[in-house]
């Protein structure tokens, strides 16, 4: 009497066990790359992270510790933040070589991105999506050779002027890397 039920659950038990391990090995992970922030200084700035999806890029920027108000948020083109003003990250990601700004109608690079409002605790998010942009492969991917870096800026972006929008100095920058 006892062994009916567990005769019945554990054909169950298994086919869910099975189920499970199927899906676990025919999915897999989107591609996503991410960024440390910091000041020139060293001090942390927050993060960025990078997913790839089929519709582009979703790119999401969580910083700290930055003077209240709007902050323009880039990708720039070089993977490499040099202290303390992180030129060396280069120009806006522009492989379709564009002009600058959403509201330029020359633009806009895909590395331009909306401005950051940083409330009095100097915290700010922003979510953006890069259509069509890649992390790697394809014929413009944001990962090349000399890879690519997160900026924020001093100011807001007029997201016309090129080539930076007027956004001011480069105060928390990000080198992209592979996750």
């Amino acid at each position: 009497m006892y062994f009916k039920p567990l005769l019945f659950a554990l054909p169950l038990a298994m086919a869910a066990t099975g189920c499970a391990t199927m899906s676990d090995s025919t999915s897999s992970a989107a591609p996503m790359a991410g960024a440390k922030l910091m000041a020139g200084d060293g001090a942390a700035r927050g993060e960025a992270m990078i997913t790839q999806a089929a519709d582009g890029l979703h790119v999401v920027v969580k910083a700290m510790g930055l003077t209240p108000g709007t902050h323009a948020v880039h990708i720039h083109t070089t993977g490499t933040c040099t202290g303390p003003d992180f030129t060396s990250a280069g120009g806006h990601w522009n492989p379709t070589n564009r002009q600058h700004g959403k509201d330029n109608p020359a633009g806009m690079h895909m590395g331009d991105m909306p401005n950051m409002l940083a409330g009095p605790d100097g915290t700010g998010e922003i979510e953006y999506h890069v259509a069509g942009g890649m992390i790697s492969g394809g014929s413009m991917p944001l990962m090349d050779a000399d890879g690519a870096a997160v900026v924020i800026h001093a100011q807001a972006d007029d997201n016309k002027s090129d080539p930076a929008g007027n956004a001011g100095g480069r105060i928390a920058c990000g080198v992209i890397a592979a996750k």
